[in-house]
């Protein structure tokens, strides 16, 4: 009989437990006031309080530079300029409000102002990735500006959506109402409290633009559009109260919750595809220093996968518990040739690593020619302890805890096409993942000795195991009940040991090596 991870019964005396618009940077400096900046005492001269007069404070911005874009979330092109949004300014000495995802990573700003005839240069002083803010500076001053609104944003509050869109040269207004005063803030764009929800026809060449009242004051900063796949658009905005604050910050020429990255986050079900697609980066940033380039998927930071709900939020989660100089790990796909890179913004470079699947062609030998899996599916144990990608063909899938002589029941997931068949044979692929407490005392060495299906495997080696998020042991099996079926058990804990993870993998063709290493890529404890 086969040996898996039911293997604890033989070891009783061990307890287990565990479409937005286009963009394009600029240098990193704050404008100084001068003689000619207005105070917050005298500020009034040229404040916009009339909404025919908005027009003068809202600016095009044309980025120029080398961008990728994704196209649905799984093909890549580059293009050599990505278009235009929109902005606003804020001050009479040309500071103005846009998207990250309008000019990070743009090679030079072209910026078009009402009544002047060329456009103006302007740098970037500051960006977020996770609230989708910039600001920038435009040459010359004595510029007409818009001011926040600080009234309260209700549903239901007329507004109107300012801005140049389609690339369109010509100001268009379009008018709506507040839909919803604090729609969900997790998107591919932005990890934010809450974002507003409108109703005026935006398009493509509206982000960054103003979402106004009435009487000009600025409501919200417009940055995406999206179809929720019921044939209808829904718009959203950075509120005033959210991006006032850290507008002041940029302004001053520092970043918010940013790597310098112009991205977006993507998830595919079908291939498994998930993370933070590049766009571009800002040079002299963490993530250009990294050597992250457009193009490239950002699938783990510090080995967290990234976008698996398909939102910035696993990424800016990150950023918000870590300072703007820490060493963080970060893995990336090179999406044009399909090349994995690790290395840490702030530390060392990406450098190309040999996934899993390599390790296990060399030691464990060749194995059958298996058809491709259809794609992958989030699966997790009963609990809510245990999280994993697994193939969407493997549908029968047993979450209930593993119960000790004791009493104590161990977080435990297996999945596979047929369970039964799995767990009598080597002749079917399938998983397991399970969890333990810390005080059993057991290390990787240990565990994988108590696993390791040695009565009808061969060893082909045990080596040190290192994902970004756990350490520990990995050991190949081959030849597994004389079937050619190979096995891969691994024995890790996270840093601070709180836990240590057994996971066994079944491999029965080639195909199989594609889903190991799809749940090396996503397996994890999540409390």
């Amino acid at each position: 009989m086969k040996r898996s991870i039911r293997w604890l019964a033989a070891v009783a005396a061990v307890a287990l437990l565990g479409a937005a618009c286009g963009g394009g940077g600029g240098d990193d400096a704050s404008k100084e006031p001068s003689g000619g900046e207005t105070t917050s005492d005298d500020k009034s001269a040229g404040a916009v309080s009339d909404l025919d007069d908005v027009q003068g404070a809202v600016i095009q911005i044309i980025a120029k530079g080398t961008f990728a874009q994704p196209s649905q979330a799984a093909a890549y092109e580059e293009v050599s300029t990505a278009g235009s949004g929109s902005g606003f300014i804020i001050d009479p000495s040309g500071i103005a409000v846009t998207n990250n995802h309008v000019v990070t990573g743009a090679a030079s700003l072209e910026v078009h102002v009402a009544g002047k005839d060329e456009p103006v240069n302007a740098k970037i002083l500051g960006v977020s990735e996770c609230d989708d803010l910039a600001v920038i500076d435009l040459d010359g001053d004595g510029y007409p500006y818009l001011e926040w609104y600080e009234g309260e944003i209700s549903t239901g509050l007329e507004i109107y959506v300012a801005g140049f869109p389609l690339g369109d040269p010509e100001y268009t207004l379009v008018r709506g109402i507040v839909a919803k005063a604090e729609a969900d803030g997790e998107t591919q764009w932005s990890s934010v409290d809450s974002v507003i929800q409108h109703d005026a026809e935006a398009q493509p060449g509206n982000s960054g633009g103003p979402i106004v009242t009435g009487d000009g004051q600025v409501v919200g900063v417009h940055f995406m559009s999206m179809d929720p796949g019921t044939g209808t658009t829904q718009k959203f905005g950075i509120s005033a109260e959210l991006a006032e604050p850290a507008v002041e910050i940029m302004r001053g020429g520092e970043d918010v919750l940013s790597l310098g990255v112009n991205g977006q986050a993507v998830y595919d079900e079908e291939s498994g595809l998930a993370g933070l697609w590049v766009a571009s980066v800002q040079s002299g940033r963490p993530a250009a220093e990294a050597g992250i380039q457009g193009g490239d998927i950002i699938e783990r930071v510090e080995g967290l996968p990234m976008a698996a709900d398909g939102t910035m939020k696993d990424y800016c989660d990150v950023l918000q518990t870590h300072g703007p100089s820490d060493v963080l790990s970060v893995q990336v796909l090179r999406f044009e040739d399909g090349t994995r890179y690790r290395g840490e913004f702030n530390g060392d470079e990406l450098e190309p690593y040999e996934s899993l699947r390599a390790d296990v062609e060399e030691e464990g030998g060749a194995l059958p020619t298996g058809s491709s899996y259809s794609g992958y599916v989030t699966i997790t144990d009963d609990s809510g302890t245990l999280e994993v990608e697994v193939p969407a063909e493997w549908s029968q899938v047993q979450g209930t805890p593993y119960v000790l002589d004791d009493g104590t029941e161990l977080p435990q997931i297996i999945a596979a096409g047929d369970l039964q068949a799995y767990a009598a044979s080597y002749d079917v692929p399938g998983m397991e993942f399970l969890a333990a407490g810390p005080e059993l005392g057991f290390t990787p060495a240990v565990l994988l000795d108590a696993i390791g299906p040695s009565v009808d495997c061969t060893s082909a080696g045990r080596e040190p195991y290192d994902d970004g998020l756990y350490t520990g042991e990995l050991e190949v099996w081959q030849d597994c009940g004389g079937t050619g079926t190979q096995v891969v058990t691994i024995a890790a804990q996270p840093a601070g040991g709180e836990f240590i993870m057994a996971v066994f993998v079944q491999i029965v063709s080639d195909a199989d090596l594609e889903a190991l290493d799809h749940i090396i890529q996503t397996f994890r404890v999540l409390v």
